[in-house]
């Protein structure tokens, strides 16, 4: 009876609180889905501006004011091209880890995607998606209109950098690029998202 209860509150835990996964959410070897999937134009923008800073973000604070500089890791982008180097994110940013199969992360995403055109040379938001096959990924993006850069983190390892055990996660990093606040309190929405924005990065977001 204890063990029917378990299976039964699985997805209940999942909804509210954050996602973790397995090794069989792990992506599996190629298939007929993935390689069409990888056939089919990214939806998401390429990385190549993920360097420069945004077009009118304000000067970046004196040095030693606290935070955390970013884990030194490099992801493959999504769309291709050269890998990036996290350390070399200019911000304001703010960096969301998500799975397709992680249901409060599919809530947010289309928040995000608001937020990055509200907030366009502002601040950059950026993807990394977690522990995700390429055809449920690229189906996100496509279906809720998701068109910020994604970066690509098969082997959680921001996850593991960040301490954090369970996905969605926001990063909000300054013109510094250190971290500033880490949010895994569940799907944000734009009203969440907008005043964490203005309250660890100091920016206010157009309505």
């Amino acid at each position: 009876m204890n063990r029917r209860l378990a299976v039964l509150l699985v997805p209940v835990l999942l909804a509210v609180g954050g996602c973790t996964a397995g090794s069989e959410e792990k992506e599996a070897g190629p298939s007929g889905r993935q390689q069409a999937a990888a056939n089919r134009p990214s939806p998401f923008q390429d990385c190549s501006a993920l360097g420069t800073p945004p077009a009118s973000a304000a000067p970046a604070p004196p040095s030693g004011d606290g935070g955390q500089a970013l884990p030194e890791l490099t992801l493959n982008c999504f769309t291709g091209g050269a890998p990036v180097a996290l350390r070399d994110l200019r911000g304001p940013a703010v960096v969301n880890v998500w799975a397709s199969w992680c249901p409060p992360c599919r809530t947010e995403l289309p928040a995000f995607q608001r937020l990055s055109e509200r907030a366009a040379g502002q601040l950059q938001v950026i993807g990394v998606n977690n522990q995700d096959g390429r055809e449920a990924a690229q189906a996100i993006g496509e279906d809720f209109g998701i068109r910020f850069p994604v970066l690509v983190d098969q082997g959680e390892r921001l996850k593991r950098e960040l301490n954090r055990k369970a996905i969605p996660l926001t990063v909000f990093v300054d013109g510094q690029g250190r971290v500033r606040h880490v949010d895994s309190s569940g799907a944000l929405d734009d009203a969440r998202l907008a005043e964490l924005v203005r309250q660890h990065l100091g920016l206010t977001v157009p309505a």
